[in-house]
């Protein structure tokens, strides 16, 4: 739980006075552009990133004075591809057990359970450099997995893998969240925090612009459907004439509604447009709308 929590690096204020609370099993997601502010939040929450005002506690326990604590209860899969690339598979994860003093049959079996947990038991043998990306992540996550952590920290866990590879990684998070562990993660695929986050907040300059379920999110800032015209001057009179709520975007205007059915007969019918696209509301809409579409370096 974070009330409060600043973050200020000189006179930059990387997370402004930030308030949101996990709750424990659940999948909670950390949104936005870069430069938000997202990424400094979860490495307080790590322990590895001292803050400069408010509370942050985890679990319970401060994490001004309770580091030691808090890190034996933490899993964190980092967004880079860390792993040693002189080491096997599974000395990756034999090396990696000993920072949590752990006997060496007992890690020997945790590896071959977690192996075989992300479909690696084949590749138990084999260096990091022969692996794929997708089978790299996996590895990744079993190593955040070896001290049977309650609180898992993803930091784009499914960056730059192809669907299959993806959706693999999916179904592990929620088979790992039916185990009662707590998990928070960033991505930037806005489709793969609508699928697994519970509850998840948008950040932006350092402060949270909102927090909600997914699916209530889309409702509240965008409607059920989104419809799509060409961005000419007869749309805009027309849209403005009608009351209706939309935005522009370049060549394009973007309707928000929850009768897609109602606003394309009134386009058809009083702009007499020829072509007109309807799809339903995504967590991406509210992303842009809240955020802006300009690129962020």
């Amino acid at each position: 739980m974070a009330e409060d929590l600043t973050k200020r690096f000189g006179e930059f204020v990387a997370v402004d006075k930030v308030r949101f609370t996990v709750h424990e099993g659940e999948v909670f997601g950390f949104l936005g552009p870069n430069g938000a502010g997202k990424t400094t939040t979860m490495k307080m929450i790590q322990c590895v990133s001292p803050m400069t005002a408010g509370t942050l506690t985890v679990f319970g326990m401060a994490v001004s004075s309770h580091q030691r604590e808090i890190k034996r209860l933490l899993g964190v899969a980092p967004q880079e591809t860390n792993l040693d690339p002189d080491f096997t598979v599974r000395e990756n994860l034999l090396v990696y057990s000993r920072y949590f003093d752990m006997p060496r049959t007992t890690a020997e079996r945790i590896i071959d359970e977690l192996l075989d947990f992300v479909q690696l038991r084949s590749k138990r043998d084999t260096v990091i450099e022969h692996l794929s990306s997708g089978m790299k992540r996996r590895l990744i996550l079993a190593r955040a997995l070896i001290n049977s952590p309650r609180l898992l920290i993803l930091d784009e866990p499914t960056i730059g893998l192809d669907p299959q590879a993806r959706h693999l990684i999916w179904d592990k998070i929620k088979s790992l969240q039916s185990q009662g562990i707590t998990i928070v993660l960033t991505t930037h695929y806005l489709e793969e925090a609508a699928r697994l986050c519970d509850r998840l907040v948008i950040m932006d300059t350092g402060r949270i612009l909102v927090e909600g379920r997914p699916d209530e999110l889309v409702r509240a800032y965008i409607g059920s459907e989104v419809v799509e015209a060409a961005n000419e001057p007869e749309v805009i009179a027309c849209l403005a004439r009608n009351g209706a709520s939309y935005e522009v975007f370049g060549d394009r205007v973007q309707i928000y509604t929850t009768n897609p059915r109602e606003i394309t007969y009134t386009l058809l019918k009083e702009c007499k447009l020829g072509q007109l696209t309807a799809r339903s509301a995504t967590l991406e809409d509210v992303f842009l709308k809240l955020t802006g579409r300009k690129l962020r370096e």
